[in-house]
């Protein structure tokens, strides 16, 4: 009797440390480290805006050992103006690569996706907000104008000049400039390229008469005397050697601006627990001195943290109020 009540006992020992055991292992499922190579995809150019703003996360990332000792592999998607690279990652099934894969985005992305695709926000799972960038137009070495009030003249008497530069946010602030200073798009006539890099490039061969961009991508140019600054699309003038450049208000005419915010998202199948540690893992990038002073001090921009869930909330409402400016429903 004795020997049947103790093997009894045993068996229910064993069925209840399976069980922990099985209960700690779900545990541990939950919870969410790297442990392979993490996929970084940018759809724009290398040397642009998204390209510096992805570098300089890795980096830190990789510096201060936030990503388990795994390694970052940037992929540059730019085909379809970045349209293949943001289908991939929102098409992406769920399991170890989605959890892997982060997709540098910005505005300047999410509004020709909107207009021109059925990819919507929704599709994606927002990580990280992190940054807002502003505008600049800017003249290089070959420009026949000096400065923006020249360029104000020209178009007033009828000549057509060419404005350079990449997609989304910088098409939709040529839209509004223009509109302002009351000449037809048709006569302040764009290029939109793949990259600000690209852009940058065509100004400084002389194919284009100006130049907007924003001041990460530009700023070593400028440093170099390659490039200068002519008009800030910003209620306030930037500041260092950005300085020069005048306002619209300084000019007679209203601000323009479209900031163009930074961040980045995942695969809408993203794990929660990836997620959870994605979007603390950029928070404590954006709280180093290497993230405040290293880049955005340096390419004036706007230091603005938000987690996935205040991100969230933000770019679904920014996504509705955007369709409902070019007349769609969703």
């Amino acid at each position: 009797m004795k020997r049947i009540l103790f093997v009894t006992l045993m068996a229910a020992v064993c069925l209840t440390l399976v069980f922990a055991q099985g209960g700690n292992e779900s545990a541990t499922n939950a919870s969410f480290v790297p442990s392979r190579n993490i996929d970084w995809i940018c759809t724009s150019s290398p040397g642009g805006g998204s390209d510096i703003f992805t570098r300089n996360l890795m980096d830190i990332m990789v510096n201060k050992n936030l990503v388990n000792g795994q390694k970052i592999i940037v992929q540059y998607k730019t085909d379809g103006a970045g349209e293949i690279g943001r289908n991939q990652v929102a098409t992406m099934k769920a399991g170890e690569q989605a959890d892997h894969t982060l997709l540098t985005f910005n505005s300047g992305d999410l509004m020709p996706m909107c207009k021109n695709t059925n990819n919507r926000i929704g599709n994606f799972q927002p990580i990280a907000f992190l940054a807002v960038d502003k505008h600049l137009i800017f003249i290089g070495e070959y420009s026949k104008y000096k400065n923006f009030k020249e360029v104000i003249a020209a178009l007033k008497a009828g000549k057509n000049i060419v404005l350079g530069g990449s997609k989304g946010d910088d098409v939709a602030c040529h839209a509004a400039l223009a509109k302002e200073i009351g000449v037809p798009e048709s006569q302040f006539s764009y290029i939109a390229h793949d990259s600000s890099s690209a852009a940058i490039t065509a100004i400084l061969g002389g194919h284009v008469d100006l130049l907007i961009c924003k001041p990460a991508a530009a700023i070593q140019y400028v440093e170099a005397g390659k490039l200068t600054p002519i008009l800030a699309l910003s209620s306030d003038r930037f500041t260092g050697v950005l300085n020069g450049a005048p306002t619209l208000v300084e000019l007679g005419y209203k601000t323009v601006e479209v900031p163009n915010w930074r961040s980045v998202v995942g695969p809408a199948s993203m794990s929660p627990a990836a997620v959870a540690y994605w979007s603390d893992v950029f928070k404590k990038v954006s709280e180093t001195s290497e993230w405040q002073d290293g880049y955005i001090n340096k390419q004036k921009l706007i230091s603005n943290y938000m987690d996935s869930v205040t991100f969230k909330k933000y770019v679904d409402k920014y996504q509705a109020d955007y369709l409902a400016s070019i007349g769609k429903t969703k």
